[in-house]
Formats: C-alpha cells, sequence, structure tokens
C-alpha cells in the first residue's frame, strides 16, 4: 500500500506469532485499521507469507518475517533490521507454545521452551523497541495471554506461569513508559476456536466450562487488541483484560 507524498507513513505494528489463528485475525484488524503489520512466524515463514497475501488483497500493507523470539541473538538482530526503517510503535506479542503435562511428570524441558517462548520472547521483542517507541512517544504493547494465568489448568503449569508473569511485567512496564505516551497491557483468551482449541475441547465440554456457552472467534480477540492498539486506548495502561465468554 503506497502512501500520498503528504501523507505520514503508517505505523508500523509487529505481530509475534502472526501466523497463527489468533495472530492471523490480529495481522489482519491491524492492517484493516491502517498500519503496516511485520507478521512474524518462528520458523515456517510461508505462513506469515500466505497472511501477508491476505492482507495485501485486501489493500492493506504488511510484510513477513521469521525468527525464534526464543534466541535473544537471533531477534535482535532481526529487529535491529527493522529498525534501520523508523520505531516500531505497535507490538504485539503474542507467541506462545503449549507442552502440557502435569507438573509430577514435567520435564525440566518442557518447562523451559515454554517459557522462554512466551516470558523470554516477550522481553527478547520488546527491550529493543522501547527506546524508538519513546523517542515517538506514542507507542502500544500487548501481550497475549490466557485464562489459565489467572485461574490455572490442570497440566498447565509451565504455560500458566509463564503467561501469568506478563502480568508482572506488563504492569511495571506499563509504569515505566507511561509518561512517554506508551501503554502495556494484556488480553487474557479463554477458549477461543482454531486448530489448538478444536484438538483440546469437545463441544460439549465446551459447553461445560463456559458460561457463554461457546468458544470465541480469534476475531473477537483481535477486535480487543485492535481496541487496545488504538489512540482511544491511551489512557488504559497496566491492565490484564479477560476474553474468555465468563470464565473467570
Amino acid at each position: 500500500m503506497s502512501e500520498s507524498p503528504n501523507q505520514a507513513p503508517a505505523r508500523r505494528a509487529l505481530v509475534t506469532g502472526g501466523s497463527g489463528d489468533i495472530g492471523g485475525a490480529v495481522c489482519r484488524r491491524l492492517a484493516a485499521d491502517g498500519l503496516h503489520v511485520i507478521v512474524h512466524a518462528n520458523a515456517n515463514l510461508a505462513r506469515a507469507q500466505s497472511v501477508v497475501a491476505d492482507i495485501v488483497a485486501a489493500g492493506g500493507s504488511a510484510e513477513a518475517i521469521a525468527f525464534d523470539v526464543a534466541d535473544g541473538a537471533a531477534t535482535r538482530g532481526a529487529l535491529d533490521a527493522l529498525l534501520e526503517a523508523g520505531p516500531v510503535q505497535v507490538v504485539v506479542n503474542n507467541a506462545g507454545v503449549h507442552d502440557d503435562a502435569p507438573m509430577a511428570g514435567m520435564s525440566e524441558v518442557q518447562w523451559k521452551r515454554v517459557i522462554d517462548v512466551s516470558l523470554h520472547g516477550f522481553f527478547h521483542v520488546t527491550q529493543p523497541l522501547l527506546l524508538p517507541m519513546a523517542r515517538k512517544r506514542w507507542g502500544r504493547i500487548v501481550s497475549v495471554s490466557s485464562v489459565a494465568a489467572v485461574t490455572g489448568n490442570r497440566g498447565q503449569t509451565n504455560y500458566a506461569a509463564a503467561k501469568a508473569a506478563l502480568h508482572g511485567a506488563s504492569k511495571s512496564l506499563a509504569r515505566e513508559m507511561a509518561s512517554r505516551g506508551i501503554t502495556a497491557n494484556v488480553v487474557a483468551p479463554g477458549v477461543i476456536a482454531g486448530s489448538m482449541a478444536d484438538e483440546v475441547f469437545p463441544a460439549e465440554t465446551i459447553r461445560q466450562i463456559v458460561p457463554a456457552a461457546r468458544p470465541g472467534t480469534p476475531d473477537e480477540v483481535a477486535a480487543l487488541v485492535a481496541f487496545l492498539c488504538s489512540e482511544q486506548a491511551g489512557y488504559i495502561n497496566g491492565q490484564v483484560i479477560g476474553i474468555n465468554g465468563g470464565m473467570g
């Protein structure tokens, strides 16, 4: 999407895990709102490029990028290249992995990999972008957590720990950056329709555990994320907002 000569360039948004169900919906929604979206994938660049193709076909602006958020050096290299074109003023930390097991039977590898992606990935991605963002005195940081981080969930001590850590980190970051016009918030989805949830939650289980008696949709999550990334949400800061059909 090209810009007219007297039109300011679109703000850039980086969405980690942007090739998944929720991430893809967030990317498409932010692009529809006029942002240039950087669609991130871990290794499968083709999936990110598919989301970019959807965005461009709809008249939006996007590009694809691939790196492992758990790898600090690789992430820094990728972000340094992005920052050469200017600040990234919207960041959606959506990357995350599951490796479920009861803690009594959980391996150290299972524990650390889940935390590496969700928590260390949050630091690796967000920290290098903060000072360029602060110099513009405007920024939006949204991290995607889970209802499991709020209520707990059997078999997910690693996942709940990693995501709950984002709550404290975001509340602290909000206090650090608020005077620079930067917000840091968390959205905590419940059962959201898509490949991951469809495997784990049969329809009858959803009716039992979700008061709304249905899964949420990726587009519903994307609408909340997009609002938190907007001008109108400038006074919402350091919050954890559930989107879970009444689960907790």
